[in-house]
């Protein structure tokens, strides 16, 4: 097979010319298809419904310790929620502090928290000229969102097989001491579906940060989101690492239950050293007297245990797996040898992730759009929305129906050869 570069104009404008009969035809069917955001779809919803059934009104609302759920009290979470949540995370109890329904509420809390009153002690970051945090791309939009909010100078930190450029990453924390933090998704990382080396997480734990009150930014958001069951990444417990390190304040690791269970109502924690959870809790104690323990309590009770946290987990894989084996499929039948594109087939998470020909992202966006097909925006996974190569394209599988997603896929594909042989021509 011939790529398009390889091709002649006469070739290019040929297979061009079919195509936009084609796009036209998908044009006029009028269609509003979505694969912009990493949702659960109902299906995968529907799995937790039973969890309604596990409290009632003739239920003892009491944790394990006597603690009475319905009242306030307990900053730190019932005592076997902590026990769940730092199953999940792959840590132990005295290290995790459960918060309320989402983890992005947490990681902007640690920030705004770092800004107004400083990290254990150190200047807080609205009195120093400038706060640099390092950023891992293509990555989290929402990462980026946070820091740009606080007004944050963020450096891109080129993502390889194994996870962050770790050289680059040594070498600006320890000369830097402007430098805060960096923000990594360790696990199935969004959007490529990177999972970390362990000699990535061991370096992470050995860095050597000019700046005192520097913290690795860790969101686990995918710990538990396998796509196969036989065939699993798994990385080492940063906590554990960065005491072995002797770094044992250098990290806050985020995590939930928001695509577990319920989007919106599943329960999230933070994990890191005891001195720095006794920290946050000295504004977290002015902020709230306790989180929804009665949700903790539902959590812990229909899960049980992180047994009952993967068997849920295989569950919701058996209806995303398909999905993303299509959306890979049609990738592969449509734009496999043609030349104009790159795709990583990820293990799990909820993204893949396509890079075009360099300049096309945002015309392929804009094509799809322009057919019904809603995709993340063009430059979204880097910081302040700027690709500087304008390649990079986050597709989200998840939610459509396959009959959806089939045809979304089918308009994306479309899009990006007439986005490229356009490029080509140009």
């Amino acid at each position: 097979m011939q790529t398009y570069q390889e091709m002649s104009k006469e070739e290019l404008y040929g297979i061009k010319e079919g195509l936009e009969k084609e796009y036209a035809r998908y044009k006029g069917l009028g269609l509003a298809l979505n694969m912009a955001r990493g949702k659960p779809a109902p299906e995968q919803l529907d799995l937790s419904m039973p969890m309604m059934d596990v409290l009632d009104s003739s239920s003892v609302l009491q944790s394990v310790d006597g603690t009475d759920c319905r009242n306030y009290g307990e900053l730190d979470g019932i005592t076997e929620a902590k026990e769940l949540m730092a199953q999940i995370a792959g840590t132990t109890p005295e290290h995790v502090l459960v918060y309320g329904n989402s983890s992005l509420n947490v990681m902007y809390d640690t920030v705004s928290r770092s800004f107004i009153h400083g990290v254990m002690g150190h200047t807080p970051w609205c009195r120093l000229e400038k706060v640099k945090f390092l950023c891992p791309v293509p990555g989290y939009d929402r990462h980026f969102s946070i820091t740009e909010f606080f007004g944050v100078e963020m450096v891109n930190i080129p993502m390889t097989a194994e996870g962050p450029d770790m050289d680059m990453v040594e070498r600006l924390v320890s000369t830097d001491e402007t430098i805060k933090g960096i923000w990594c998704v360790p696990k199935y990382s969004n959007p490529q579906g990177i999972s970390y080396s362990d000699e990535t997480v061991r370096r992470f734990a050995a860095l050597k940060p000019a700046a005192k009150d520097f913290r690795i930014y860790w969101d686990n958001a995918y710990a538990v989101h396998h796509l196969y069951e036989n065939d699993q990444d798994h990385i080492l417990d940063i906590i554990s690492e960065c005491e072995k390190a002797g770094n044992p304040d250098m990290v806050y690791e985020f995590f939930s239950t928001s695509k577990v269970s319920f989007s919106g109502a599943g329960v999230a924690a933070i994990a890191s050293s005891v001195d720095n959870l006794a920290d946050i809790k000295k504004q977290l104690g002015v902020q709230t007297i306790g989180h929804d323990k009665i949700n903790q309590l539902r959590h812990v009770r229909y899960f049980k245990n992180i047994n009952g946290i993967n068997a849920h987990m295989m569950k919701q894989a058996a209806i995303m797996r398909p999905k993303f084996e299509m959306v890979e499929h049609i990738l592969e039948e449509e734009l496999g040898g043609l030349g104009i594109g790159n795709w990583k087939k990820p293990k799990g998470g909820y993204f893949i992730c396509f890079e075009a020909l360099e300049g096309c992202a945002k015309n392929i966006v804009a094509k799809a759009k322009e057919a019904g097909v809603g995709l993340t925006a063009a430059g979204a996974p880097f910081p302040y929305g700027k690709d500087e190569k304008d390649s990079v394209i986050r597709i989200a599988p998840t939610f459509p129906s396959m009959e959806e997603l089939e045809q979304a896929a089918k308009i994306f594909v479309l899009c990006v050869k007439l986005a490229s042989i356009e490029k080509i021509l140009a």
